[in-house]
């Protein structure tokens, strides 16, 4: 009975605290903590895996950071704004028009952990940490198909850089 009286009361502070952080507006604290715990076991369990199946962790080159940089990058960015990835993110976010050359622009909806996931799926910033996470296990696990992989994704970020030049260039001229 004082685990569960414990238990009620330590919810009642959190729920004032996240109350009093969030000043009206939608911080749903619980959801993002709950979203750490997952992202802090997937880690775990990757770390787990690779040392059960006596998998090296991989020394990465400056080249290599490099090139998962500008892999990241483009994951990211076309995960979280490319209207061809936007059935992922529906169930989080609501359509509200495009900001650019292949870019939505959406709003996130919902509350408590939908919302969190839906600001997640909207960021490319929030998303790179994840990203860089998968592609960083595949440096372990399939590291020969991983750095085909992340050489083509870090191609089109260079691609895309040259033809956003290129349009910027045709519109001046």
């Amino acid at each position: 009975m004082n685990l569960t009286r414990a238990l009620s009361g330590a919810r009642r502070r959190a729920d004032r605290e996240e109350r009093a952080y969030a000043g009206g507006e939608e911080r749903p604290l619980k959801g993002y903590l709950a979203m750490m715990g997952v992202y802090g076991a997937g880690v775990a369990g990757l770390v787990a895996a690779a040392r059960a199946a006596r998998r090296p962790v991989p020394r990465l080159s400056p080249y290599d950071v490099l090139l998962l940089g500008g892999a990241t990058h483009w994951l990211a960015h076309t995960l979280a704004k490319d209207p061809v990835t936007s059935p992922l993110r529906a169930p989080f976010t609501r359509y509200r028009g495009t900001s650019g050359p292949a870019e939505l622009v959406e709003d996130v909806r919902g509350s408590g952990a939908r919302h969190s996931v839906g600001e997640l799926v909207t960021c490319p910033f929030c998303l790179s940490m994840w990203v860089v996470t998968g592609l960083g296990a595949g440096y372990v696990f399939v590291p020969a198909f991983t750095r085909f992989a992340v050489g083509s994704l870090a191609a089109l970020t260079a691609a895309d850089l040259l033809q956003l030049c290129r349009a910027r260039l045709q519109d001046e001229g």
